[in-house]
């Protein structure tokens, strides 16, 4: 019991001291050692994370191609850029789109499109602009496909 109260008071005062011993004790299989209580919630704080990161790279990818194709006065001068960074957020994204987070984009892709043409039709003021996705996942995370 002793090594959970010095776990918690750890986990105030020093993180990442706090984080090694926590997974030393997970390695030696000391689970009566364990500070379940911040470890539960270091867990779910991750997890949220990991989330929110590919929802906001998919938005990025969205809005970078509902640029690419639909604003035409910018595409002269913009088109490549906005390619270049369709790609940069289509390789981060796909570096560690495992399962679990796959289907949380798809479970929220209407919310992310909906989210990315709210900022593309702020940006451009264009009126032409799809209110449901024309894109499906599986286009917008290929890396070879454009609009």
């Amino acid at each position: 019991m002793t090594a959970i109260i010095d776990l918690k008071i750890l986990y105030e005062s020093n993180y990442l001291q706090w984080l090694e011993e926590t997974i030393k004790c997970l390695k030696a299989r000391q689970l009566a050692d364990i500070d379940y209580e911040n470890l539960i919630e270091e867990l779910e704080y991750l997890a949220k994370n990991e989330k929110r990161r590919v929802r906001i790279l998919l938005e990025q990818i969205i809005r970078h191609l509902l640029l690419y194709q639909y604003w035409d006065l910018e595409k002269p001068r913009n088109a490549n850029h906005w390619a270049a960074e369709i790609i940069g957020f289509r390789n981060q994204i796909n570096e560690d789109l495992s399962t679990n987070l796959r289907k949380h984009l798809e479970d929220n892709f209407s919310i992310i499109y909906s989210d990315a043409l709210d900022y593309v039709m702020a940006k451009t003021k264009l009126t032409n602009l799809p209110e449901s996705s024309a894109y499906t996942l599986e286009q917008i995370l290929d890396k070879n496909w454009l609009p």
